[in-house]
């Protein structure tokens, strides 16, 4: 959980920031200091900003200067700064600390950005930092390495308040305030009311609790309906959670229904961000190849499909040399295929967009798929008209030929409709398999609109023109 960043009207900020990011010239004087080697300069010219603002200083720096940067900062490389910091650049970083550092550095986080840095570290590094923690730490981050990638068990937080159902509301204000820090998490919003066997059956808002009489039992001011995360649910699942309930935090159990952490909203921001990311550039067959990641790293993800897109885009190479005579003998033909491509092609890619953001947020369901055929079926042939009508009378002016603005309406309506119907049905029939529908629909759809364009408008043309 991050720390609450400095006003925004501290004036030595505001010279370094612009509507919330770090000025070009500032991070251009960073770099002159650090080129000079001025290292008291560039701690006095970071410490009004706020852990997020310096980690983003790092990772603008170029990525030969990141390091010395870093080394620069000395004690104001605060913990909070590599949590931080984009998962590529944080790697760099930690491959210059000693395994001590890395102990250090990983204590004086919260567990579940602890638990983020520790599992991107090869199985051997894992081992000398994790000994090199303190014992009840280091128990904490094996126990959440234990749980799947990307679950609640890696995401939730260990530290949390917990009270017996037994207690009055005298018992937990004494509790808070009699509390050491390291008895106590820095920010919390819920009490979570506990039964004998640790199981959860209520929680209180922090709020609720101030404004109550001492003598009140917690079970007579706590809300006994509550949202439960089980310890092995996926992230993405967690976060529509919170965002269907409008949860602020919530308690996640293990198989036995035992409280074992907590999960809070300020996770679950990073979260929807990360996966919204994640589903973009997954739509554009760019995987995970952010700006930050190496070269050869990105060009590996990013080859594989363009390869299997030159595979579909050679099907419909074949398509059309199917027609080479009907295109030799009429050359209009060729001037107006990329058109009926095109077009079916962002039909689709419209289409296929909704599907894929509702399938990630539960919105589309096997009860309502149905439905979503038919009404992008319905979309998609007024669409298909309005567009084929201006297409067809366009060819028919411009080559004044009205039996060709009749062919490519009509091929145009009819691949804007399949269009419609595979911008829906790929990404529903890829989730039924278990293929993550973001990944391949893109290559599927593109490949439908293209061959089944192509094969309409020529094969009508074959028919009726010549």
């Amino acid at each position: 959980m991050t720390a609450t960043p400095e006003t925004v009207t501290d004036p030595a900020r505001q010279d370094a920031l612009e509507d919330g990011q770090l000025k070009g010239s500032f991070v251009d004087s960073i770099g002159e200091a650090l080129e000079a080697g001025d290292e008291a300069l560039i701690q006095e010219m970071v410490e009004p900003l706020h852990n997020a603002d310096i980690a983003d200083l790092i990772e603008q720096m170029p990525p030969a200067d990141r390091a010395p940067l870093a080394a620069a900062l000395g004690d104001k490389l605060d913990p909070e700064i590599i949590a931080e910091m984009d998962e590529t650049v944080r790697e760099d970083l930690i491959d210059l600390l000693s395994h001590e550092r890395m102990a250090e550095v990983l204590g004086e986080l919260d567990t579940d950005d602890a638990v983020a840095i520790v599992e991107d570290l090869d199985h051997e590094d894992q081992r000398a930092v994790l000994r090199e923690m303190q014992p009840d730490d280091r128990a904490a981050i094996e126990e959440a390495l234990g749980y799947p990638e990307e679950s609640a068990g890696r995401l939730m937080q260990r530290d949390l308040i917990a009270v017996p159902e037994h207690w009055r509301v005298g018992d937990v204000i004494d509790y808070l305030r009699g509390g050491s820090d390291e008895d106590l998490p820095e920010d919390f919003y819920e009490v979570f009311v506990t039964d004998m066997r640790h199981h959860p059956v209520g929680t209180i808002m922090l709020s609720r609790v101030l404004r109550s009489p001492r003598d009140m039992g917690v079970t007579d001011i706590m809300e006994a309906e509550q949202t439960l995360i089980p310890v092995e649910m996926d992230q993405e699942e967690v976060a529509l959670r919170f965002q269907k309930y409008n949860l602020v935090s919530a308690a996640v159990v293990d198989a036995s229904e035992r409280l074992v952490g907590v999960i809070t909203v300020d996770d679950i921001v990073d979260i929807v961000r990360l996966e919204a990311d994640e589903d973009f550039r997954k739509l554009s067959g760019a995987e995970e190849g952010g700006i930050n990641e190496r070269t050869r790293d990105i060009v590996r993800q990013r080859l594989r499909w363009l390869v299997i897109n030159l595979g579909t885009a050679a099907l419909a190479s074949l398509i059309i040399g199917l027609f080479a005579g009907t295109i030799e003998a009429m050359v209009a033909l060729a001037i107006l295929m990329p058109i009926v491509a095109s077009l079916g092609g962002n039909a689709a890619t419209q289409t296929m967009a909704v599907t894929v953001r509702a399938l990630a947020t539960d919105e589309l369901t096997q009860a309502n798929t149905r439905r979503t055929i038919v009404k992008e079926i319905r979309v998609a042939v007024i669409n298909g008209l309005a567009v084929a009508a201006l297409t067809g009378i366009g060819a028919w002016l411009f080559f004044s030929d009205p039996a060709l603005g009749g062919v490519i309406a009509v091929a145009m309506l009819g691949n804007i409709i399949l269009a419609g119907l595979a911008g829906v049905l790929v990404p529903v029939t890829l989730d039924r398999m278990d293929i993550d529908p973001a990944i391949s629909s893109s290559v599927f759809v593109t490949m439908t609109t293209d061959v089944m364009g192509f094969f309409l408008f020529l094969g009508l043309a074959s028919l009726l023109l010549l």
